[in-house]
């Protein structure tokens, strides 16, 4: 890919885990590569772990609408357009605590990064992917199977996902008449640092405590760029990539 034709990503949660993983898959691309996290450190070894790429790091908290103003003045200032959004900030919330114990700040803490950080972002993209030209973009949405499935005792997690599906799709339609693609991946146990308890032992739905087969971030990173380097007039609109003999089918 020439310097002429280089395609423009965000990526946010950037910094590590599956932010990482796909923001490195690109830019081995060929992308350049705007990298979005609240650690400015994260960003910066992300970045050495490509050093053959074109990144921009951009310490940003999703949940701060100022944060990301400035992130997407930063990447029209730095490469002039954007093509893509990778939407994958979030973040977990207090595991394990009973609903009725669940404080609001904590519910707070998880909506605001998870839903409004999405927003926030999807909103900035749009409204630069409609205003460039040539106009048009892709937004890929980070979900999880937890938008399908819950686990136990994650009420603000899985409330959020819900929510980034009826976000996705309403974004989908709304973005046909400029030329943006609106997708969604939903992800189930990728090995990241997030994930590293699952390996050891999980909460299950019957109360019981198992491990959980968890599968390379690799391979997420290959899907998103599948749906990310797809012409605008074809689109993934969900996707879901999970280790095969997790307990999501059929989930008791």
């Amino acid at each position: 890919m020439d310097g002429k034709n280089t395609r423009i990503a965000v990526v946010t949660g950037a910094g590590s885990g599956i932010g990482r993983a796909v923001a490195g898959e690109l830019l081995r691309a060929g992308w350049s590569v705007a990298l979005a996290g609240r650690r400015a450190e994260a960003l910066e070894e992300t970045a050495a772990l490509t050093p053959q790429g074109t990144s921009l790091a951009v310490r940003t908290d999703v949940s701060r609408p100022q944060d990301v103003t400035d992130l997407f003045a930063a990447v029209r200032e730095r490469f002039g357009r954007l093509d893509l959004l990778f939407n994958n900030a979030g973040t977990f919330g207090p595991g394990g605590v009973p609903f009725e114990d669940l404080p609001y700040e904590a519910w707070r803490h998880v909506v605001d990064t998870n839903l409004n950080g999405a927003f926030l972002c999807a909103q900035a993209a749009y409204r630069q992917m409609k205003e460039q030209r040539p106009q048009g973009g892709r937004i890929i949405n980070n979900g999880s199977v937890s938008a399908h499935t819950p686990r136990p005792l994650s009420a603000p997690y899985t409330a959020t996902k819900h929510a980034l599906t009826g976000l996705t799709k309403s974004l989908s339609l709304d973005g046909r008449a400029y030329g943006i693609a609106v997708g969604q991946i939903d992800i189930g146990n990728a090995a990241t640092e997030m994930t590293a308890r699952m390996g050891t032992g999980a909460l299950q739905a019957n109360g019981e405590i198992a491990p959980e087969p968890v599968m390379d971030v690799a391979d997420v990173a290959r899907t998103v760029r599948h749906m990310a380097e797809l012409p605008l007039e074809a689109n993934v609109q969900f996707a879901t990539v999970l280790a095969t003999a997790m307990p999501y089918v059929g989930r008791s």
